[in-house]
């Protein structure tokens, strides 16, 4: 039996630190209002910013892709996983975000792995920004380039790193929405940084996609083309309501990931009924412009609500909206308070966030009402009332 002491007390320091994570069990489908522990609370911190996760049309697309498709795919997509609505799927993500084509993955994890992973390696050299996900930090420790971060949003200090660079190929990294401050990377500074250098540049759009763009293809426009932005990564399971993830860009692009990302090539496909979901998502997305508008609405609302009551909201133009407060123990108590008011608003603590800002990260719905997000900053500012000396200094 090996020595387990070691884990013991990486545990009992992670409890005493305030960092202890115990996941909230939902015994009802994704939505703004669940069940949790036998009671219905108002959901403020999922990523189904359009309300699609529990749509009936999209739950009627995945019965329907499990009669004709099956329950799952049986082999990775080289073999003989790849079923017609992969296909599809993959076109319509390609036209969708203004690429040539695009490539499925199971997780948007697996995905920015790939991304990274597929392109450089010893020798090369990876730029990314400090606040990027876990997943993009992940990838460009594991690739073998020389990996730095520059300070979040500070593109003169990614110049001043790309100006050290040595020879090798280059690529600058940096989520689009930054997923626990809701801010949103210059893409233009971006673009003719990379240009000047000759980097080739990854934006994962996780949380622009079906939100941001004038029909939902996210912040990275057709305004940018793939020469400009040579690999773009995005979710399938936040806006669009289903699972799984993709690369798109230039079908060279594609065509290399196919045959050399090991992400891509060593895992079982995702089922093809989770691609006949989103299929349907994408068909809504494009019919029904006005839950991103019924979105951006809600968003305003709660910023205007929460600001003047005095509330220490991030500077955040998307459905992300963190509340700072600082210490890991006031982000627990008040996420507890806001549970025992009727609310789930989790509490976001290192290392998901840097030491010393902890938050609420609220998150708003198309689903939302008025009402609902009322009740929310009222709630909030009655907890902001008990701590005068806190809010005062």
């Amino acid at each position: 039996m090996p020595d387990l002491s070691g884990l013991h007390q990486a545990l009992a320091d992670r409890k005493a630190q305030q960092l202890w994570r115990q996941p909230p069990v939902l015994e009802s489908a994704q939505g703004v209002l669940v069940q949790v522990a036998g009671r219905e609370i108002i959901n403020f911190c999922s990523n189904d910013y359009l309300g699609l996760a529990a749509d009936p049309r999209l739950e009627e697309a995945l019965i329907e892709g499990v009669k004709r498709w099956g329950a799952g795919s049986g082999a990775s997509h080289q073999v003989c996983g790849h079923q017609h609505p992969h296909k599809q799927l993959e076109e319509r993500l390609a036209e969708l975000t203004g690429r040539k084509a695009a490539l499925t993955f199971s997780s948007g994890y697996l995905a920015n792995l790939a991304a990274v992973q597929t392109f450089v390696g010893r020798g090369d050299q990876v730029f990314q920004d400090r606040l990027n996900h876990a997943s993009l930090l992940d990838a460009g420790l594991a690739c073998g380039a020389r990996f730095r971060r520059f300070k979040h949003l500070d593109y003169s200090h990614l110049e001043s790193l790309l100006n050290q660079a040595s020879s090798g190929h280059q690529l600058i990294v940096s989520d689009g929405v930054f997923s626990m401050d809701g801010d949103q990377a210059d893409l233009r500074q971006l673009v003719a940084t990379a240009e000047r250098h000759q980097a080739w540049l990854l934006i994962d759009d996780a949380h622009g996609i079906g939100v941001l763009g004038s029909r939902g293809e996210g912040l990275v426009s057709h305004d940018f083309t793939t020469q400009q932005i040579p690999l773009l990564t995005g979710t399938l399971g936040k806006a669009l309501g289903s699972s799984g993830a993709f690369i798109a860009g230039d079908q060279v692009v594609i065509d290399y990931l196919r045959q050399f990302a090991r992400q891509y090539i060593y895992t079982t496909a995702q089922p093809a009924a989770q691609a006949c979901a989103t299929l349907k998502s994408l068909d809504i997305l494009e019919k029904e412009p006005e839950r991103r508008w019924t979105l951006l609405q809600r968003m305003k609302s709660f910023r205007h609500k929460a600001l003047a009551a005095g509330l220490n909201l991030m500077d955040s133009v998307t459905p992300i909206q963190p509340l700072m407060l600082g210490s890991n123990e006031q982000a627990l108590q008040w996420s507890k308070a806001l549970y025992d008011r009727g609310f789930l608003v989790t509490a976001i603590r290192p290392p998901t966030v840097p030491p010393g800002t902890a938050r609420l990260r609220i998150t708003l719905s198309a689903l939302h009402t008025e009402e609902q997000i009322r009740l929310l900053v009222e709630a909030l500012a009655e907890l902001k009332a008990q701590e005068p000396e806190r809010w005062n200094t």
